[in-house]
């Protein structure tokens, strides 16, 4: 019997759990992080304020989870697209294809004032850097096996291992998003990722 209702317990805490998260999701789509409070959220979650703080210690709590879930998303759809760039190109050729795709994912899907605001929390230690910076994300464990086959093939100076050399390409976009943040409108992310990036690959490759 007390199985029973602590199962039925972990259900409905879960999909309060969910409601939370959920309608967090949709006021952060909608305002600017920093005007979106606790109270909104679970006014638009239909739970208690205490219910809010049993799932999620602070908002700070409840942002690092749902910018680690869009972390992964996003990831996702670089690996997708890296899957479908044909492996007959040269090493070269499909580090510039992701960086454009990574280029218009950050200027189309996430945004410029997203980004702009991601900075600002990171300088400010309001949020945890982790899911983005981590040397465990998926962005920068592509890169290593994009460069670690070029290598292989002789494309890519081995003097250097992979995991520096992705290390520093990824670095080189994240400064160039950067730049975009502090200069926007005035500044293509695009072009000015596909051109900094051409710069850097004519130093690693064989020429």
């Amino acid at each position: 019997m007390s199985k029973k209702k602590l199962n039925k317990r972990q259900k409905q805490a879960a999909e309060t759990k969910m409601k939370i998260y959920e309608a967090a999701k949709e006021l952060f789509l909608e305002k600017d992080v920093d005007d979106v409070s606790v109270d909104s959220i679970v006014k638009k979650a239909g739970v208690s304020k205490g219910s809010f703080y049993v799932h999620y210690e602070s908002k700070a709590a409840l942002v690092y989870v749902l910018i680690k879930d869009y972390v992964g998303e996003i990831d996702m759809d670089y690996k997708t697209y890296l899957k479908s760039i044909s492996q007959d190109r040269s090493t070269l050729d499909i580090i510039t294809l992701l960086t454009e795709k990574i280029a218009d994912i950050l200027a189309n899907k996430i945004g410029h004032d997203n980004m702009k605001w991601l900075y600002k929390s990171h300088f400010l230690s309001s949020i945890s850097s982790e899911p983005t910076m981590s040397y465990n994300r998926e962005l920068y464990k592509m890169f290593d096996e994009i460069l670690s086959e070029g290598i292989r093939k002789g494309e890519i100076r081995s003097d250097i291992p992979s995991t520096i050399l992705a290390s520093h390409l990824i670095l080189a976009i994240r400064g160039i998003t950067f730049e975009w943040c502090i200069r926007y409108p005035d500044y293509n992310l695009r072009e000015e990722c596909i051109k900094h990036m051409d710069i850097l690959l004519r130093g690693i490759g064989i020429q």
